[in-house]
């Protein structure tokens, strides 16, 4: 089973914005806090199908799984390796990556500035499924 799909931004996401049922968020203006300690993470939108967030990483998320969702991980800035299942796999501004649930995943930040990506989490995120593996 192949557990990573890589695509290009213009086939997935031709617009950097997000419009529904009178929320519109330009991608591009959302910014961190002036100080933020590894992640900031700032959410867009959610029902009980979905979540999205913009996530701003300065060095790393440590490795975790999700038990009950998947996630959509498009990364809008920065560049760094990723692990999907122990496999890594480099990533950069443009890369679209695929998550299926209890898939270990984690990002290590390799470029000089932090990495922001929009995060598409299915059913809705609340937090409580976030496993940290060693």
């Amino acid at each position: 089973m192949k557990l990573k799909l890589i695509f290009s931004a213009s086939l997935l996401i031709p617009a950097l914005s997000l419009k529904a049922q009178g929320l519109h968020s330009s991608l591009d203006t959302i910014k961190p806090p002036a100080s933020y300690e590894n992640i900031y993470s700032r959410p867009i939108g959610s029902d009980s199908l979905a979540s999205s967030f913009v996530i701003f990483v300065k060095k790393e998320v440590k490795v975790h799984k999700h038990v009950t969702h998947t996630e959509h991980v498009y990364i809008l800035e920065g560049e760094g390796e990723m692990m999907l299942n122990y496999k890594k796999l480099k990533v950069k501004k443009g890369d679209i990556v695929f998550i299926p649930k209890n898939t270990v995943h984690s990002l290590k930040v390799t470029s000089s500035k932090p990495c922001k990506v929009l995060s598409v989490q299915s059913p809705m995120f609340d937090g409580k499924d976030r496993v940290f593996v060693d």
